[in-house]
């Protein structure tokens, strides 16, 4: 599907690299042609004046679990680098190929390939033909590799290939089984429970590994100001380090867990009071780089049992921006950097032409009402399943309009 005739959005905010303007976007043959406020409509166009809403690059979601195409354009995702969690995982090619292919035209998916054979941490995967088939990144997946030799044999590799590695930051021995954060929450609740220093463990191992073979290193989340303090602190010295968050880590602690409720069971688990804030500090600071959705429907099969053996994960596609935009609203950053955090920056590591208001790249763009309000329902939520932790609660910030590769498709 291509873009049959030029469309020019008028009387925009439109998101550009650090500032806000006032303009119109061209867009012609599925890319951004012009921007600005002296851009017009040429004759035969079609012209969308959106009446002073946001103008923004579609959403660019690093590190989903499950690809729901409804909820993805709800949310303003036009682009989701796929984990290699899938059953058969993504080790092999031909399934880094059907994957890479699967969800065009009005969505694109970048597989992650499977750091080792069968995501168990023993032998590494055949990483460069999965990079040929379009893997846009390496994923060790749901778990970190607790072999450093291994570890540091894949970010070598990776460092030759050009591609990021996407880890999960926590210390599976001391994890094991864990379904909360040792605390007081966790001792009130009688939930099996790890140390929230397993995350600064492994984030000060791969961090070492990382500099030692000049890889790009990128944490999916990092929940505790121990870890923020080791990234920050790797990249004053210019590793390449990278982390993420959820919004569920930075919206909500582990008070969220009180009624046993699983669907506030997450991995990494719900933090302390303290350590949210310091999550909220470091988006604010610029230490993180990503905010991903983290998105993973789990049915009730998955979900309605004892908190300790229900599955960890949330449905996080359809609220990624809402959430996102309180930040905006509560001051801890402006509109131009959210976006940065939403689309520019997770493009930018999976080297992708998309993320930005900018000539030249694809023309990825949603409309944007920062202020419609709603009222979240997982009764009418458009993923496969409804396991949000913000249920009937309310939130702001709407997609009215989203285009893919110059095609609207909301």
């Amino acid at each position: 599907m291509k873009q049959a005739r030029p469309i020019t959005i008028t009387g925009g905010q439109l998101v550009t690299t650090g500032a806000m303007i006032t303009g119109a976007v061209r867009m012609v043959d599925g890319l951004i042609a012009e921007l600005g406020k002296d851009v017009a409509a040429q004759d035969g166009d079609t012209i969308v004046d959106v009446k002073g809403r946001i103008v923004a690059p579609g959403l660019v979601d690093l590190g989903v679990f499950s690809i729901d195409k409804p909820a993805f354009h709800f949310g303003g995702i036009t682009r989701a680098a796929l984990m290699p969690d899938q059953s058969p995982p993504l080790d092999y090619p031909s399934r880094v190929n059907y994957i890479a292919k699967s969800g065009k035209p009005d969505l694109w998916v970048h597989p992650l390939a499977a750091a080792t054979r069968s995501l168990e941490g023993n032998e590494l995967a055949e990483i460069a033909l999965m990079r040929e088939a379009g893997a846009r990144g390496i994923a060790t997946g749901r778990r970190w590799i607790a072999n450093s030799g291994l570890m540091l044999r894949l970010l070598q590799y990776a460092a030759m290939l050009d591609l990021v590695v996407v880890t999960h930051a926590e210390d599976d021995a001391l994890t094991g089984e864990a379904a909360a954060t040792a605390g007081e929450m966790a001792t009130r609740l009688g939930l099996p429970s790890a140390p929230a220093e397993a995350e600064a463990l492994a984030i000060a191992r791969d961090i070492t590994l990382a500099e030692m073979a000049g890889a790009r290193l990128h944490f999916r989340q990092v929940t505790t100001k121990a870890g923020f303090d080791l990234v920050r602190a790797a990249k004053s010295r210019g590793v390449s380090v990278t982390c993420g968050i959820t919004p569920a880590h930075f919206m909500l602690s582990d008070l969220a867990t009180a009624e046993f409720r699983t669907f506030a069971r997450f991995s990494p688990s719900l933090r302390s009071e303290a350590e949210r804030q310091a999550a909220l500090a470091a988006i604010g600071d610029g230490t993180v780089d990503v905010i991903a959705s983290g998105h993973d429907p789990r049915g009730a099969e998955d979900k309605r049992l004892p908190f300790a053996d229900a599955e960890a994960g949330m449905a996080g596609a359809e609220t990624l921006l809402a959430m996102t935009l309180t930040l905006v609203r509560d001051g801890v950053i402006d509109m131009a950097r959210a976006f940065e955090l939403l689309a520019s920056n997770p493009a930018r590591l999976l080297n992708v032409s998309a993320g930005r208001l900018e000539v030249g790249l694809e023309a990825d763009i949603a409309v944007i009402d920062p202020d419609a309000p709603w009222i979240i329902d997982r009764r009418k939520m458009e993923a496969t399943a409804d396991n949000t932790p913000f249920d009937r609660q309310g939130a702001q910030g709407r997609v009215l309009k989203l285009v893919k590769g110059g095609i609207e498709v909301v």
